[in-house]
């Protein structure tokens, strides 16, 4: 389908694709307490470049709450691209030493590995 609305040819490896994805969520759930640093921060960015848009404080405050909402999901969804970019290159890294099965299997392993790290840590913190 998307070959025929373009006039190129692109290939994309689904296994590069699979193994970046794999990489960013171990790496997404062993540094939990950095994307909610990341989500803190880019909510805090969205919030204030909304401010800017406005010039009246009441037409501001009329809908503050929709949109500090609106703002805080674009920036949990936002928070996903450093590690996308960081799995990517964890990935690359695995490809280019190892070979190519093995980005997705110690995606694998680190997936596992960091949810039950995330699983623990949460369990201790809640226990506190």
């Amino acid at each position: 389908m998307l070959n025929e609305i373009l006039p190129f040819h692109f290939e994309l490896d689904k296994i590069t694709i699979a193994g970046a994805s794999l990489w960013s969520l171990a790496l997404y759930l062993a540094f939990s307490s950095v994307s909610e640093w990341v989500i803190d921060q880019l909510n805090r960015w969205f919030n204030f470049a909304e401010r800017s848009l406005y010039t009246s404080q009441s037409e501001f405050d009329k809908t503050r709450q929709a949109r500090e909402s609106q703002n805080a999901f674009y920036a949990s969804v936002f928070s996903i691209v450093p590690f996308l970019i960081t799995g990517a290159l964890c990935n690359w890294f695995l490809e280019f030493s190892l070979g190519p099965s093995w980005g997705i299997s110690t995606g694998i392993l680190a997936c596992i590995g960091s949810g039950i790290y995330e699983l623990g840590r949460r369990d201790g913190s809640s226990s506190d």
